[in-house]
């Protein structure tokens, strides 16, 4: 079994629901149960400000900050999230937030107190989870199964968000510069940095999509609970590289560019890209399209994922991942249920859980258990 990144100390300043507040654990699980409203899902999400992005809530950075006893409006005072943790380099503190005033949206990210950029929290430690927001993936649009697959690559390529960033940005330049009729010289240049930067963005995509894939293979056992899932990408710039060397992909997709201009300044965007690609899930055995299966099977297949991402993440950074499970176990059977913490057992990843019901992870008996309500969070017993 592979060693497991664990946060040590947590600590919350003016963080969603808690003024302040602190959890020190081992390296069991950690169960955090307590009524609905609590806070016990904050307390994950905080853990999950521990890597690049917004969150596990998506949340917009000045929401997160602690509401004002009486008032229903955040407080202009900033938060702070702060962690000791035992990951990749040793021991560490890492600390990241917002301060108040005019500019103090802008979030921070320290280790040791030096100022970092984001992706350096990855150097440390790898954090995956899985929420109930998560069970309406297959139904929803396009765009919210990018943003899971780009998460997915972020976890294993710590380069991949500042690469998509910077496609983002390439194409709005290009979008605008056919707005405006800009020269031809103009729009070469920007589309010679697009069909750059949107090949890297397909490749690792490619690159972890396969690799999860083969993990998935390695690990099927129609025995288990929860089903195995067959994905793919659906996607113009995905398809060149899979037939082509990146060099040539990259000229085929300039050249694709080109020739679209006429179309995409009359329709105001561009029309193809890695920005319109999607991640096709399946369910293995029944070879149905996830977005035809039952909430059941759905919910499976979600599970089954995170859990094969956790062991891909931890295979290829031989360092198993924090691992965020927001009230997964109330909804599953007792099969299922025995199914999933035997998983975990054998992922050996530091699991958080929550739920309103602590008879749901009775059966994990090492794990630690701590009480949530509101403001504050305190050790069962």
């Amino acid at each position: 079994m592979l060693p497991a990144a664990r946060i040590l100390k947590l600590q919350l300043t003016r963080f969603r629901s808690y003024e302040a507040a602190q959890v020190s654990v081992g390296a069991g699980p950690v169960v955090l149960t307590g009524p609905n409203g609590a806070g016990k899902t904050n307390v994950l999400e905080a853990i999950s400000f521990l890597s690049p992005g917004r969150g596990l809530r998506r949340a917009q950075l000045p929401d997160v900050a602690h509401a004002e006893a009486g008032e229903g409006t955040p407080a202009s005072g900033g938060w702070a999230v702060s962690a000791l943790v035992e990951g990749a380099l040793g021991e560490a503190r890492l600390g990241t937030g917002i301060d108040g005033g005019p500019d103090g949206a802008q979030r921070r990210f320290r280790i040791e107190g030096e100022t970092v950029s984001s992706s350096a929290f990855l150097d440390h430690l790898k954090v995956v989870w899985l929420t109930p927001e998560m069970d309406g993936l297959f139904l929803g649009p396009p765009s919210d199964r990018r943003r899971y697959l780009d998460r997915l690559v972020l976890a294993v390529d710590s380069a991949h968000g500042t690469r998509v960033n910077a496609l983002e940005r390439a194409l709005r330049s290009r979008n605008r510069l056919l707005e405006e009729n800009g020269a031809p010289r103009f729009l070469d240049a920007v589309e010679h940095e697009t069909a750059e930067l949107a090949v890297a963005v397909a490749a690792a995509r490619l690159e972890t999509v396969e690799r999860l894939a083969a993990e998935i293979a390695a690990h099927r056992d129609e025995a288990l609970p929860f089903p195995h899932a067959e994905i793919a990408l659906d996607g113009a710039v995905e398809r060149l590289v899979a037939e082509h060397r990146a060099a040539g992909a990259e000229d085929r997709y300039r050249a694709l560019l080109a020739d679209n201009r006429p179309r995409d300044r009359a329709a105001g965007r561009t029309l193809e890209g890695p920005h319109l690609t999607d991640l096709l899930v399946s369910h293995g055995t029944k070879r149905l399209p996830a977005a035809r299966c039952s909430t059941g099977e759905q919910k499976s297949l979600m599970i089954g994922l995170t859990l094969s991402h956790a062991r891909l993440v931890a295979a290829m950074s031989a360092l198993a991942p924090v691992l965020l499970l927001d009230d997964v176990a109330a909804y599953l059977d007792a099969e299922r249920r025995a199914g999933l913490f035997a998983a975990l057992d054998r992922l050996g990843a530091q699991v958080w859980m929550t739920g309103a019901d602590p008879a749901a992870f009775a059966a994990l008996e090492q794990a630690e258990r701590f009480v949530v309500s509101p403001g504050r969070i305190a050790r069962e017993g």
